[in-house]
């Protein structure tokens, strides 16, 4: 089940890019996706892709139990946004505009120039390579857009797709601190990948 997909040949912004004064992200377009604003009407989604054990095993917060746990982290995405510490985007399918899962750029930090990566696929859409495409379009926007000069990723170690799709692009294990999580009745290990701008692997 893998999330990896080839790097897309362009990415487009429909929208300006987040800055003072910006109400909602830019919406990003890959060959087959859209990274755009989460809103209410993606409550219903955010609540099925969130609420699958499978999906959210390696995941940095318990599975959801009800819809009301996706309204409160929605709330969560948004408030986070207004403060300028973390950027979610939802992962729709561009032809049908299907919710897929979410991705985002967290811990933003302009001053020192560095945010974290991460993203969700639904299990129904495991296998298609999409996740690749989103992180592409991750670093192009952190990169080119937002400034940033360090990405850095959390992985548990037993999510060897999230980090064969990281190692792809060029991130490098900087570290392991054991037992950092205790998510869904257990304890979970870390291993901690970093970025640079000048390091990335780019793919065609």
């Amino acid at each position: 089940m893998s999330l990896q997909t080839p790097r897309p040949a362009a990415l487009y912004l429909l929208e300006p890019k987040p800055g003072v004064g910006e109400s909602t992200l830019p919406t990003i377009s890959t060959p087959r996706l859209r990274l755009r604003w989460l809103d209410v009407q993606d409550i219903d989604d955010l609540f099925r892709v969130f609420s699958d054990p499978q999906a959210t095993r390696y995941w940095s917060h318990a599975t959801f139990a009800s819809r009301d746990d996706a309204s409160i982290y929605l709330d969560a995405i948004h408030r986070s946004f207004d403060r300028g510490e973390s950027y979610q985007w939802g992962v729709v399918l561009a032809g049908s505009g299907q919710l897929i899962g979410t991705c985002n750029l967290a811990r933003v930090d302009p001053v020192h120039g560095r945010a974290e990566v991460g993203f969700i696929i639904s299990r129904s859409h495991w296998g298609h390579r999409y996740g690749r495409e989103v992180l592409g379009a991750l670093l192009d926007h952190a990169f080119s857009y937002l400034g940033l000069r360090r990405l850095e990723a959390d992985i548990d170690p037993r999510n060897q797709t999230a980090l064969q799709t990281l190692e792809s692009v060029g991130f490098k294990r900087e570290g392991y601190l054991r037992q950092r999580w205790q998510l869904n009745g257990e304890t979970q290990d870390s291993i901690l990948l970093g970025l640079l701008d000048n390091e990335r692997l780019r793919h065609g």
